[in-house]
């Protein structure tokens, strides 16, 4: 197992490396001046000279490349004095003369060009609320998915099935922009008299007298809107991993003993039909965290896919490409988790 893990984090780091080189060179390759968007549009020569060395952009790009992954990487070479290492968090290892150290540091994924904040401390603002939304959206799905395939399974070929089916179809079917705006609309303006949910909030609303405060009746609409689409997946994706395992002989024999049907789909058939599911499940999960921008625009939600979406339209590179190489770091951890989960649920698979 171990023998495994390591060379799925070998391969995983492969492929984070693969990201970081495309998302560097494509971004880098766009219109804009980063030295005039960090100052504004007041600005004179000198300072655009200033910045544009602090930025490292009067480099050639190979070695602007260099210097961005020295800054990713947790082990970086570094000109810093011990007291300015000691102020930027980093700790130094081993002397390299002339000041220069070989330092171990968080990854540093420089500043915004337009609030001065690190990339770091506005993903780690952001996080929590896309984490929050996508884990709520991931929770109503696989209870609801699992819950209708594991019934239209029991009632195949009847109108129970076909109206499973059904739904599951229209709810892939619907795009995530239009299903926001149309729920938004719908529970959020004509029935809010009755539902009491808004258009729009994020996970904690400020009141000038009150302070910030939790609302999570704002969560309600944004996880189901996001929701829709994966359940609708595990509706399908389960009904026939029921199906398939409910022909097997040692269910037929379960039967036979006298189990309830109940029973039967708790000890015998839950267990051996989740393999495909968690795939997806967790597919979806890390898809849930980079898809969120259209359902976190519409309903104001503050996540990580708003922050990217208005980093987007200030063309805030240095948060956009901070966003997606954590998505990227996010998708290539799922996998493996999920790589690992497997031989837990079903004995069957031995990993070699």
């Amino acid at each position: 197992m171990l023998s495994y893990l390591l060379k799925r984090l070998a391969s995983g780091f492969l492929v984070l490396f693969g990201v970081v080189s495309v998302v560097f060179f494509l971004f880098n390759i766009l219109p804009g001046d980063a030295a005039q968007m960090t100052l504004g549009q007041r600005s004179d020569i000198a300072s655009l000279e200033a910045v544009t060395k602090e930025l490292g952009l009067d480099q050639p790009m190979y070695k602007q490349y260099l210097l961005y992954l020295n800054d990713l990487s947790p082990l970086s070479l570094h000109n810093y004095t011990s007291e300015e290492q000691n102020k930027y968090g980093f700790t130094a290892l081993v002397p390299l003369g002339s000041n220069r150290w070989l330092c171990a540091k968080a990854p540093y994924l420089r500043r915004s060009y337009q609030s001065r904040q690190t990339v770091n401390q506005i993903i780690a603002s952001a996080l929590p609320g896309t984490a929050i939304l996508a884990l709520s959206a991931m929770l109503i799905a696989t209870f609801f998915g699992l819950l209708l395939g594991g019934i239209a399974a029991l009632f195949a070929q009847t109108w129970v099935d076909r109206a499973a089916v059904s739904l599951s179809i229209v709810g892939i079917s619907a795009p995530s922009y239009f299903a926001s705006i149309l729920i938004a609309y719908l529970f959020g303006f004509v029935w809010q008299r009755y539902t009491g949910l808004s258009m729009t909030g994020s996970l904690y609303e400020v009141d000038a007298f009150a302070g910030r405060s939790l609302a999570l009746q704002n969560l309600i609409l944004p996880a189901i809107t996001l929701g829709i689409r994966p359940l609708a997946i595990i509706v399908q994706l389960s009904r026939n991993t029921f199906l398939e395992v409910l022909s097997q002989d040692y269910v037929r024999t379960a039967r036979a003993k006298g189990l309830s049907e109940w029973q039967v789909m708790q000890r015998h058939v839950l267990r051996n039909a989740l393999g495909p599911v968690v795939t997806a499940i967790s597919g979806w999960f890390a898809s849930l965290l980079a898809g969120a921008v259209f359902v976190e625009y519409i309903f104001g939600w503050k996540g990580l896919g708003k922050v990217t979406v208005d980093a987007l339209m200030k063309f805030d590179l240095p948060v956009v490409m901070g966003a997606v190489l954590f998505i990227a770091v996010a998708f290539i951890l799922i996998n493996i988790l999920v790589d690992l989960m497997y031989a837990w649920l079903d004995p069957r698979i031995r990993l070699q």
